[in-house]
């Protein structure tokens, strides 16, 4: 009669390891299926981007909203999540395409393919925060590598004659530049670490204008977009927010 009763007393034991085994198993099965998350990001950090300044504008405020007002009414508008993630503005399937694959008045936010909600960060207002330059000078432009990956960098201008006011269109943008793979300076991974570049400047550009560079990964089809609002006024990189 002893045996039976040492039987029941180890079955519901066995019987509660075998379902932990088959749970982590389940788990494990779960985990594999989900889609796995961006391994490469990015945005001009010099000049800043709209996301990266309206990040830091953030930071600096001491609370959750921007004192920028393009800012704050992108906060309004998609919340804070996508300012903590300012380096994702991205496409996993972006594959290089340009016209006709991002609509007009969505290139700021790579016609917002990726999982966070950059759309705010397209409206057509010339209170976004600014960085002076200094038309047919040359700059260094630093674009985050918070994950490092080899590619090209094609950075566009907009034409003389674009406003601020009006949203971006492709016919608005000239290419003034393409960089292929780089070099780093600080670690990926933080707000620190960037790809730069000696960038010349057009000649003769007055007033406000925008540049945007489009980071194509040349080892998956993921790429990433920054727009970065400037005003040729013979500055030299101070920011206005």
């Amino acid at each position: 009669m002893a045996h039976p009763h040492v039987e029941r007393k180890k079955a519901p034991f066995r019987n509660a390891r075998l379902l932990s085994v088959l749970g982590a198993a389940l788990l494990g099965l779960v985990m594999a299926s989900l889609p796995s998350p961006a391994s490469a990001h990015g945005v001009s950090m010099s000049p800043g981007s709209r996301t990266y300044l309206c990040y830091k504008d953030m930071l600096a405020s001491g609370n959750q909203t921007p004192s920028n007002p393009a800012c704050a009414d992108a906060v309004a508008e998609t919340g804070t999540t996508p300012l903590y993630n300012w380096f994702a503005v991205l496409d996993s399937n972006g594959g290089g395409r340009t016209e006709g694959y991002i609509p007009d008045g969505e290139i700021c936010s790579g016609g917002h393919n990726g999982p966070y909600d950059f759309s705010s960060y397209n409206a057509a207002r010339a209170d976004w925060p600014t960085t002076h330059l200094t038309a047919g000078s040359t700059i260094e432009l630093q674009y985050s590598n918070w994950a490092a990956h080899p590619g090209d960098f094609d950075v566009y201008i907009t034409k003389d004659g674009w406003s601020p006011t009006q949203p971006i269109g492709w016919s608005d943008l000239e290419l003034i530049n393409s960089v292929t793979d780089p070099p780093q300076q600080g670690g990926a991974g933080s707000d620190g670490g960037y790809y730069h570049w000696d960038q010349a400047l057009p000649s003769g550009k007055t007033g406000q204008h925008v540049l945007f560079v489009h980071w194509i990964r040349s080892d998956s089809q993921e790429n990433f977009y920054s727009c970065s609002d400037v005003v040729f006024d013979g500055g030299s990189g101070q920011v206005t927010m």
